[in-house]
């Protein structure tokens, strides 16, 4: 079997992660809100220790497709900009051996994450907020907001940050519960302590 590369995709996001406790109320919230639930899979990450950024393949279910995904960000509480490149890669498993042979694996993230849509209707047009519910194995459950940026400038974070905040104060996420690392380094961060 041979590998193909499906699709490949570059974007700038705006995104946050929050550690929450209940995530049954946090479901019902987004309800409240109107959140569309777009879909619940079960994702496992393999995170391959490299020099720069971070890089994952994300393997979805079932599927016979997997992405590789590479992306740079700040790792700070606030919500913060990253820059992301994805591959889309059919038939994975010859792909995924060869990333094992050349790179070191980091960590396996297992999840069960629910993928819920909103939108902010601020300015010209709306802007479409993805929402993660993410039940971790080995690390508890969390919630994610993901957003396309608005512009590369300061004065872009700033109010694409402003809209994140004012959802997550909505959901009643607490500046506390914020993450500055990703699922791969929060295990790291585990096996330290």
């Amino acid at each position: 079997m041979s590998t193909q590369i499906r699709s490949k995709t570059e974007q700038t996001l705006v995104e946050s992660k929050a550690k929450i406790d209940d995530i049954d109320l946090t479901r019902k919230k987004l309800t409240t809100l109107n959140a569309e639930h777009v879909g619940t899979f079960r994702q496992i990450d393999t995170y391959f220790a490299v020099p720069k950024g971070r890089l994952k393949l994300r393997e979805t279910g079932d599927q016979e497709k997997a992405e590789l995904v590479y992306y740079e960000r700040e790792d700070v509480t606030t919500p913060k900009r990253s820059d992301v490149f994805i591959l889309k890669v059919q038939k994975p498993a010859h792909f995924k051996k060869l990333l094992e042979n050349v790179l070191q694996t980091k960590v396996i993230v297992d999840k069960i994450r629910e993928i819920y849509q909103l939108y902010a209707f601020e300015g010209e047009k709306p802007r479409r907020i993805q929402i993660h519910l993410d039940k971790v194995l080995g690390l508890g459950t969390f919630i994610e907001f993901e957003m396309e940026a608005s512009g590369r400038t300061e004065e872009a974070l700033k109010e694409d940050r402003r809209i994140l905040e004012l959802f997550m104060e909505k959901l009643g996420v607490s500046h506390d519960s914020l993450q500055d690392l990703s699922y791969s380094d929060l295990f790291g961060r585990a096996k330290k302590v």
